[in-house]
């Protein structure tokens, strides 16, 4: 009876969790604009899965924002794979500020350093929108008080501190966002670095930014982990220290 009983636990548990899953793609898809996103760019989507590779059933998402080079990679891996593989890349048709991370409220500034997926929001005033996870735990140590928020991967064409990447492209990356998030990936990672950080990209910063030892610092902190997916494409664990240093594991 005991066994019995286990057995039926498991199976329920199994159930609610299928259940919990599958709600959040048919909650989503009750807002017309997801609606439609899905009826214009999932069958696509899913074909060009396919002849990469990709199980379109079953995968996981990162998203990496390079703002010099005003482009947002998309990464993915089916879930039985280690490695990501870069999927699509779309062009940030504005950004504000200038290199550099966010720091407080009204500077315009795009944030740099590591972040997830925070919300979904499918009545957007720029159409559909991702959320992030700014500010993290280490803009809450080295930066204002004010830090500010509500930044955002969306549709159109303006924006002041977000990353709007067109109504056109921000279907399909809230799309497979979903798709994602309804598989089971409850965090959805987003990287965001100034530029490529490699040898090229360092010299960069280095010599545009000589005069700024606080930049340099941070910069030469976030390129850890930038490194780290560049060598293995696989997605380094992050945490913060007492600093707001990031730390970076296997």
């Amino acid at each position: 009876m005991a066994g019995r009983i286990l057995i039926y636990l498991l199976l329920s548990l199994f159930s609610l969790t299928e259940i919990s899953a599958q709600s959040f793609k048919t909650e989503q898809q009750q807002a017309s604009r997801v609606k439609t996103a899905y009826a214009e760019k999932w069958e696509g989507l899913k074909a060009e899965m396919l002849k990469k590779g990709i199980d379109a059933s079953a995968f996981e998402l990162f998203i990496r924002v390079l703002k010099h080079e005003k482009k947002v990679e998309v990464w993915l891996r089916s879930k039985k794979e280690k490695e990501y593989k870069l999927f699509k890349t779309y062009d940030i048709c504005y950004y504000s500020g200038d290199l550099g991370p966010k720091r407080k409220q009204g500077d315009g500034q795009v944030p740099e350093g590591f972040y997830s997926v925070a919300v979904f929001n499918p009545y957007s005033s720029y159409h559909l929108s991702l959320g992030l996870s700014y500010p993290n735990a280490s803009d809450k140590i080295i930066g204002k008080s004010n830090l500010g928020g509500d930044i955002m991967i969306h549709g159109n064409c303006l924006s002041i501190g977000c990353i709007p990447i067109t109504d056109v492209f921000i279907k399909e990356l809230y799309v497979l966002a979903v798709e994602a998030r309804n598989s089971g990936q409850n965090t959805i990672p987003v990287h965001i670095f100034p530029l490529r950080m490699d040898a090229a990209g360092m010299a960069f910063l280095n010599s545009t930014y000589e005069s700024n030892a606080s930049l340099q610092v941070f910069w030469k902190n976030i390129q850890t982990g930038y490194n780290q997916f560049e060598e293995k494409k696989t997605l380094p664990k992050v945490s913060v220290n007492k600093a707001g240093a990031y730390v970076f594991g296997e």
